[in-house]
């Protein structure tokens, strides 16, 4: 048994584990790291999974950006434990902050990930039409999802970080349990 809900202050350590398990250091030289530095998660947007005992086993969070003049979310990153893939959990968080995000009112989201995985859950390539992101990418991983048909007709131009910004009084270590 899982329960996904809001993530909190006290989940923090083992998010960041977690996502050091699925990702690495590398996660952090990352062009859409680059956009959600300094930030916040969008309000009401930052998922985790845990099993019946407490364990954090999953994570995802989106991200308030404009792309190409449009609002839109980012999400990412999304983890699971690795010995736990397979069993849906990823396919539930996503469709979870999907639903969560289009209930809030936002109307697309954009990612770089793996095309086959996301196209389940609409996102092509094609929705992307002329955005770019500010940094090294690869164009076949950029995908987009419209939450309101449309949505991202006419988008055009780069991608850019307009969420809320971690208080600058808050150092580095600090910033992680805030986020």
């Amino acid at each position: 048994m899982i329960q996904i809900r809001d993530e909190r202050a006290a989940d923090v350590a083992a998010r960041e584990h977690l996502l050091d398990v699925c990702f690495g250091e590398a996660r952090f030289t990352k062009t859409c790291e680059r956009l959600r530095e300094g930030r916040l998660p969008s309000e009401g947007l930052a998922l985790v999974v845990v099993e019946m005992d407490g364990r954090l086993v999953a994570t995802v969070r989106l991200w308030d950006v404009q792309a190409g003049g449009l609002p839109a979310l980012m999400l990412g990153p999304i983890a699971v434990d690795p010995g736990l893939h397979g069993l849906g959990i990823g396919n539930r968080l996503m469709r979870e902050a999907l639903s969560r995000a289009a209930a809030l009112g936002h109307r697309a989201v954009i990612l770089v990930g793996d095309a086959p995985y996301y196209a389940r859950f609409g996102f092509t390539r094609e929705r992307v039409g002329t955005l770019s992101l500010p940094g090294p990418y690869a164009p076949e991983r950029f995908l987009a999802l419209d939450l309101v048909k449309g949505a991202l007709d006419g988008a055009t131009g780069m991608v850019r970080a307009t969420g809320r910004m971690v208080p600058s009084a808050l150092p580095a270590q600090e910033f992680r349990a805030a986020a």
